[in-house]
């Protein structure tokens, strides 16, 4: 086992011994942490899980992990190549928004994460996981527009985009996804 899958498992650890967000744990099937290459140059935070993602552990497998699929392959991208994760590791009853007192209790985990992953891109899928990013701006606004932030010593590139789900519900959407998906990889060979 590698040194960084070693030091991901100690992370899933210290949230089940420290009991995080005990109200989401006792009705979640599963800790969802993430999926992917652990040496990924790119990252994706989506949210919180959904009831696919709780069933079986993994990020990103149910109707919107497809759809995501189908963008990376759009895109020229292939999902084992990258890594993904979601702010909150347990699934919100119902499916509803994670509450902002959830997205804080995983915050530092989901930044150690980073810290072992050590991406150079960081895409958010969704507000709740721009907002921790670039707080204060609306994602309508900025979606697909790559922004440089400090996170602890390293500089990162944050690109925020739509959540898959959302292109899901909102056809008009679905486009916007792919349009702004499709230009992950320029962006990317730009750094």
């Amino acid at each position: 086992m590698s040194d960084k899958q070693s030091q991901l498992d100690k992370i899933r650890a210290d949230i089940i011994e420290k009991n995080i967000c005990p109200e989401l744990a006792a009705q979640a099937t599963n800790l969802v942490m993430g999926d992917g290459d652990i040496n990924a140059e790119i990252v994706f935070i989506g949210e919180a899980p959904g009831k696919k993602e709780d069933e079986t552990g993994l990020p990103f497998v149910g109707a919107a992990g497809k759809f995501l699929n189908e963008m990376l392959a759009a895109a020229g991208m292939e999902r084992s190549n990258v890594y993904i994760t979601n702010i909150v590791k347990y699934r919100p009853p119902n499916n509803r928004d994670p509450l902002p007192d959830e997205k804080s209790a995983f915050w530092p985990y989901l930044l150690k994460q980073l810290q072992i992953i050590e991406p150079k891109v960081v895409i958010t899928l969704g507000r709740h996981s721009m907002e921790y990013f670039l707080p204060g701006v609306k994602i309508g606004e900025i979606h697909g527009q790559p922004r440089h932030i400090q996170l602890g010593d390293h500089k990162i590139l944050i690109i925020p985009l739509f959540h898959p789900a959302a292109a899901l519900y909102n056809g008009g959407l679905r486009q916007t996804l792919i349009d702004d998906f499709v230009t992950v990889p320029e962006i990317i060979s730009k750094i």
